[in-house]
């Protein structure tokens, strides 16, 4: 899941909640959203490879 955060830039969030901390892991932080959305896709695939 990507967010624009208040400084411009977007950033990966897990989908799922931690449950140690219950908020969502940090994947990342990228300047642009088309860069957000190509790092989320290269996790999924090794997620699924």
């Amino acid at each position: 899941m990507i967010r624009k955060l208040k400084s411009g830039e977007y950033r990966i969030y897990s989908r799922k909640v931690d449950p140690k901390t219950n908020k969502r892991k940090n994947l990342g932080t990228f300047a642009t959203l088309e860069a957000a959305q190509k790092h989320e896709r290269e996790i999924q695939y090794f997620k699924h490879s």
